[in-house]
């Protein structure tokens, strides 16, 4: 069973930005994405693209316009650059792959990681 790996979780004033990374199947043509948890919420989804890039992506409208997801697939990693970061945006972040499209990417995902924390202090 594919295990995917992140990194790149942690601390960060409001305004500021993080990158996450997240070690992906390493053969398949997977959909690869992220959905967070808040505290005391339901784990939700952030963003998605498919294996073909940065032509398929699909973003939550409350991140549209702040956070990007690209992906190498050379390197079997995707990434989650998160600019303007607010409070509200502080959760548990999990990356996904599913060999479903980005339109069917969602919580019956596949393959997940184990979370990385990230925290939006005001």
């Amino acid at each position: 069973q594919a295990q995917l790996v992140e990194s790149g979780g942690g601390t960060v004033q409001t305004g500021g930005s993080l990158r996450l990374s997240c070690a992906g199947p390493t053969s398949g043509a997977y959909t690869m994405g992220w959905f967070r948890r808040p505290p005391g919420k339901e784990r939700e989804f952030v963003a998605a693209i498919s294996y073909l890039g940065s032509s398929n992506t699909g973003y939550a409208d409350s991140v549209k316009g702040r956070f990007t997801i690209s992906r190498d697939n050379a390197k079997n990693t995707v990434y989650l650059q998160m600019d303007s970061l607010k409070p509200e945006d502080t959760a548990v972040y999990y990356c996904a792959a599913d060999s479903r499209g980005v339109g069917k990417f969602s919580k019956s995902a596949e393959f997940w990681g184990q979370g990385t924390q990230v925290t939006v202090s005001s």
